[in-house]
């Protein structure tokens, strides 16, 4: 059985507010399914969130921390995400899932995405044990009263955060 060649993209889609090492974890591990990775930050929140760093600042960093990695794009979007996974001929949406607690509403989301474009398929992925508590508003709370979050993001997130933080 011969299998023909094909070209699968992966969109990983999320606030990134900021971009931590348990996101890098996910987008790195789904090299391993996807021939390509598109990260995209949602430019209208499905929560009602505060965010730290603007959609633009998010992508500057997410390329950053990506740059040297030609499988790897970075974007945004706006609307529904079914629409825009549609129009990039994207089959595959990556979700990370940090605890159980994650699940129900994770799951949720994967079957109305599937109601609205049977063709996708969502992608559950777990990140690496040590980085499994790890969320982007955890991270800015902890930095935000002044705490060291080095451990949980790149050096270049972190010294985003610090002129972020003392601005």
């Amino acid at each position: 059985m011969s299998s023909s060649p094909r070209d699968l993209l992966a969109i990983y889609p999320g606030s990134f507010d900021p971009v931590t090492l348990g996101h890098e974890d996910i987008a790195r591990r789904t090299l391993r399914l996807a021939d390509r990775l598109l990260i995209v930050v949602a430019e209208t929140a499905t929560h009602s969130k505060n965010p730290l760093f603007s959609v633009e600042e998010r992508l500057a960093l997410l390329r950053e921390v990506f740059d040297g990695n030609d499988r790897v794009e970075c974007g945004s979007f706006s609307g529904l995400l079914m629409d825009f996974a549609r129009e990039r001929k994207a089959h595959c949406i990556i979700r990370g899932l940090r605890a159980v607690s994650d699940f129900e509403y994770e799951f949720q989301m994967a079957q109305m995405n599937r109601e609205l474009w049977p063709e996708v398929e969502t992608v559950f992925l777990t990140p690496d044990a040590p980085l499994s508590f790890l969320s982007a508003s955890l991270v800015r709370e902890v930095a935000a009263m002044g705490g060291d979050v080095s451990s949980f993001v790149s050096p270049t997130v972190m010294r985003a955060l610090k002129e972020k933080l003392s601005e």
